[in-house]
């Protein structure tokens, strides 16, 4: 069908006297479609009242689309089997023109943003290939609203911890800081609430007051709020990360620092200029940072175990061996973990970015090849069990050969037999046992216990003659 603009030339040019046929050339056209146009005399678009196939199913139709949920192939389906001579896209055609299953698309809204009045923050989940691995990061991202400045950074997980981090790095990347910072609905930040209500956690609220600024959450569903930050997530994947391997956590993220820099300093077309041009600015709006950024860290209790190392995030860290078995604090910072056990005696290590279960020994934790410390006794009871009843020292040689227990287990029932009960009882029934070559201590302490009985408490009628 011609459009109103083909008719209109059509009818000027058969004014000024040009041949039909030569109209049809010059527009690509029928001439048949000419003649009908110059018969009508009339640049309007005729309207059609085709028949619709599907009109006489009408009824039919919005009962099954209820039927159905709104899949439009089980309605047609159904309509097929039902004898209805009607294809699939004559269906969805009549249903898109009566506005059966089909909302209106309403127009996207704009948000402009004027110099330092926002930063828009947000992480995804990207697969890149890490020290020859395949594996899953945390992709945490910055965006200056107005200029469109770039920061991101990866991570094996993002927690509270890691998003002060990043945070902190951002800031000091941009040199100031905006009155708001926009996320999403996240754990990380949000307390309790949503959009307008949100309601951060205070530790996260208080970072916040450090730089100057306030976590705003944009509504449930509404993520058109914060597109300066989603837009650049395809883009990081599909420039970044397309066809580069890293060797660490630190290769990664000092490359991606350097992609920021490139990026920021290349034009752009749908902004029709230079992210750093319009930087220079935007920086003039910023909130300075304050003149000391205390470093972010996560401090934690920990005791030695008997090998000489700190358990923290599956991985193990040395420290010297005369803290074993002490309580230590340790401080986890982005690079660094630090153990401390007073003021004065302190450890650092280079921190391992995820849980590796990895051991890290510093050669000044080593002890040197060859030397052993004198292992101190095993037996601590022994010596109690000697220093309060000497006789018993060759009974206690025996056990500790013959006892059916735990050479520990059975030593600490002795002690317990030297301390609870009357000393001449004990050697008595000791030096039987000991002659037949008895070690059951519970047969012994029925001994013990029958002359208790015996010597202690005598019955009526009874006598220390018996």
């Amino acid at each position: 069908m011609l459009s109103q603009a083909q008719r209109t030339t059509i009818l000027e040019l058969n004014a000024q006297q040009v041949s039909k046929r030569e109209i049809a050339r010059v527009l690509g056209v029928s001439r048949v479609a000419v003649r009908k146009v110059l018969r009508s005399n009339s640049t309007n678009v005729p309207e059609l009242n085709r028949a619709q196939k599907a009109e006489p199913h009408r009824q039919q139709i919005l009962e099954l689309f209820e039927k159905c949920q709104g899949n439009l192939v089980r309605v047609h389906e159904d309509l097929v089997e039902g004898g209805a001579e009607l294809s699939y896209a004559a269906l969805t055609a009549f249903c898109r023109r009566h506005g059966i299953g089909y909302a209106p698309p309403t127009p996207a809204g704009r948000y402009d943003f004027a110099p330092g009045e926002e930063i828009q923050h947000d992480t995804s989940p990207h697969e890149l290939e890490l020290a020859g691995k395949k594996r899953k990061v945390q992709t945490a991202s910055a965006v200056l609203c107005y200029s469109r400045v770039l920061f991101f950074q990866c991570y094996p997980n993002f927690r509270r911890f890691d998003c002060k981090v990043f945070l902190t790095e951002a800031l000091r990347f941009m040199g100031g800081a905006t009155p708001r910072v926009m996320i999403d609905n996240t754990h990380v930040v949000v307390l309790r609430g949503s959009g307008r209500d949100m309601v951060p956690v205070p530790e996260m609220a208080a970072f916040g007051e450090r730089f100057g600024f306030q976590f705003v959450a944009h509504a449930i569903g509404n993520a058109n709020r914060k597109g300066r930050v989603e837009r650049p997530f395809h883009f990081i994947e599909n420039n970044f990360l397309a066809g580069r391997t890293f060797r660490s956590w630190e290769d990664l993220n000092q490359r991606a620092r350097e992609w920021c820099d490139k990026v920021n300093a290349t034009y752009k077309k749908h902004i029709r200029a230079i992210p750093r041009e319009l930087y220079a600015v935007e920086r003039l709006q910023l909130k300075p940072l304050p003149v000391w950024i205390p470093e972010v860290y996560r401090l934690q209790q920990r005791l030695v175990d008997i090998e000489g190392y700190v358990a923290l995030n599956s991985n193990r860290y040395s420290v010297p061996v005369d803290w074993i078995g002490r309580r230590v604090e340790v401080r986890e910072t982005k690079d660094k973990i630090e153990i401390q056990l007073d003021a004065r005696r302190l450890v650092t290590h280079r921190r391992i970015a995820e849980a590796e279960h990895q051991r890290v020994m510093l050669a000044e934790h080593r002890p040197p090849r060859g030397h052993r410390d004198a292992r101190p006794d095993p037996h601590p009871e022994e010596k109690a069990i000697v220093t309060a009843a000497p006789e018993l020292a060759d009974y206690v040689a025996g056990l500790k050969q013959r006892s059916r227990k735990v050479v520990t287990l059975a030593l600490r029932q002795l002690l317990r037999l030297v301390r609870e009960y009357p000393r001449e009882p004990l050697l008595g029934a000791v030096r039987e046992a000991g002659r037949y070559g008895l070690y059951d201590l519970d047969r012994l302490e029925r001994m013990i216990l029958r002359r208790v009985t015996r010597e202690y408490f005598l019955l009526d009628g009874e006598s220390n003659d018996d």
